[in-house]
């Protein structure tokens, strides 16, 4: 993975919906989060199909066929929308998610 020098501890915490809130910066046209989920987020949501890091708690995907189960260190995809037919729901009191995304 690569390295990010980002003081994540020196930002404030957003929160655009009951159940998650994020840190975020913009560097070189990407945008850097770190994105906190909460236990008592509502079970469908999306995060328009974006890549990130698990770096803490436990995370479940279930789709219309299978589930998977993520545990830090893993890589994860979250996708966008009800044609992926899925649902997303923490196994653990808090999940912590490191996104990199272009701006």
């Amino acid at each position: 993975m690569v390295q990010y020098k980002v003081e994540f501890d020196k930002l404030e915490w957003e929160s655009p919906i009951e159940g998650m809130r994020h840190k975020y910066i913009d560097q070189n046209n990407l945008r850097i989060r770190l994105v906190e989920y909460l236990t008592k987020m509502p079970s469908h949501w999306c995060e328009k199909g974006h890549y990130g890091y698990l770096i803490e708690g436990q995370m479940e995907i279930e789709y219309e066929n299978s589930k998977i189960i993520y545990k830090p260190g893993d890589g994860i995809f979250i996708p966008d929308g009800p044609d992926h037919k899925h649902r997303g729901r923490q196994l653990s009191e808090k999940v912590l998610v490191f996104f990199i995304e272009k701006t």
